[in-house]
């Protein structure tokens, strides 16, 4: 697939004619990150859009006594670095490839001439990013009020919205992200993640086979805990 057919995929590319997606091509580079490979930096500055292309990174953010607070997982199709790209302040996170990735870059100047050249590419920015402020509101207050079940099961269900596919009537997360970092998601420790991923299981909630996590019954799991 080329990057033109990729971007199509992109929410805030996927309203734009063929001939458009085959310019922002050739305007934008690819680059191989390999897992555990830095992106960005957290107060760096903001020099390009990136769109993934293949593979998976986290953003995250270092707490006040040093600790990784992951915010979110991305994978193909999503963007990241639009915030310092528009205001021209610092990078609001730190970016790391979580497996072998190849990101598309756009650089800030390239990507403020296209949203001036194709408007329609400013709404739907605005609609993701509205979209993002929801979901981190959302995640703020289940995080603040719930107990650890509940957070436990918040991580999951961001996971299942994000990077879940629907298998067979469930929800298969393939690759679950490792304890320490859902227990970085979930603001817990890694003991409480296992041990309340174990009580889910337990109880008929998910199915675990290696790094798969699957949501048995979706409806039921989000409604028991949202």
């Amino acid at each position: 697939m080329s990057s033109s057919e990729f971007l199509s995929y992109v929410p805030i590319f996927s309203d734009l004619p063929t001939e458009t997606l085959t310019m922002i091509e050739k305007i934008g580079t690819k680059k191989i990150y390999k897992k555990n490979d830095v992106v960005l930096m957290e107060e760096e500055a903001g020099t390009a859009l990136f769109v993934i292309v293949k593979g998976k990174v986290k953003v995250a953010r270092s707490s006040n006594d040093g600790r990784e607070v992951i915010l979110t997982i991305l994978s193909e199709s999503d963007f990241f670095g639009e915030m310092a790209i528009l205001d021209g302040l610092t990078r609001s996170a730190t970016v790391t490839a979580i497996e072998d990735s190849e990101l598309f870059l756009i650089q800030r100047n390239d990507f403020l001439n296209l949203i001036r050249e194709f408007p329609e590419i400013s709404i739907s920015l605005l609609q993701e990013l509205t979209k993002r402020l929801r979901s981190a509101d959302a995640k703020i207050k289940a995080l603040s009020l719930k107990d650890a079940e509940g957070k436990v099961a918040t991580v999951i269900l961001q996971l299942a919205d994000d990077v879940g596919k629907i298998k067979h009537g469930k929800v298969e997360i393939e690759k679950l992200p490792l304890q320490q970092d859902l227990a970085n998601m979930a603001g817990t420790s890694r003991e409480t993640i296992s041990r309340t991923l174990h009580t889910f299981a337990k109880k008929g909630l998910i199915e675990l086979d290696g790094s798969k996590l699957s949501i048995l019954d979706y409806e039921k799991f989000k409604e028991k805990f949202i």
